[in-house]
């Protein structure tokens, strides 16, 4: 615990050990969009869900996202030549639990659009980006994935799904 002073009233904060356990509860309390990263593979369609997706570049246009070394879905999509990025909406949530598995169909139920080039979309998303991988960077137990934007299409009427705290949760307009 550790006893300080803000704003003239004294607070008390409990400091965390910096093991997986703790690390996971405070990153959970950092709220991130939710992605679905999808192409075609050898006439299949093979995705996931990643919530640790960030704009990077305007020039050149570059977005990133993380994945874990342990993954077994990220090596059939690395080489792939172009990379579908959904940013999926507050009416995902079933999606993006659907998309996060481990077993079963990853696109049951979902609509999906497949470009001539082979990105793959999720049908409602606010955003798609058609994307190429630029380059991987080793960060721990994940690694850093950099795509090159393509083309980007829009759908702005469609609000955001986060995860935070271990839950995908909506967006609620108000704040300004």
């Amino acid at each position: 615990m550790r006893t300080t002073y803000a704003n003239g009233a004294l607070v008390t904060r409990t400091v965390a050990p910096l093991d997986p356990a703790s690390l996971r509860g405070a990153f959970g309390l950092v709220p991130s969009s939710v992605v679905a990263v999808c192409a075609e593979v050898d006439g299949e369609r093979v995705g996931f869900a990643a919530s640790t997706f960030v704009p990077v570049s305007l020039d050149p246009p570059l977005v990133a996202f993380c994945v874990q070394n342990t993954s077994t879905t990220w090596p059939r999509l690395d080489g792939a030549a172009h990379i579908g990025i959904s940013v999926l909406g507050e009416a995902h949530d079933g999606a993006a639990r659907v998309l996060a598995s481990k077993a079963g169909d990853r696109f049951e139920g979902l609509a999906t659009e497949t470009t001539d080039e082979g990105a793959v979309f999720v049908g409602g998303a606010s955003v798609w980006l058609d994307t190429s991988v630029s380059q991987q960077v080793p960060a721990g137990d994940h690694a850093v994935v950099i795509l090159q934007v393509n083309e980007v299409r829009l759908q702005p009427d469609v609000e955001p799904i986060v995860f935070h705290r271990s839950r995908f949760r909506s967006l609620r307009k108000g704040l300004s």
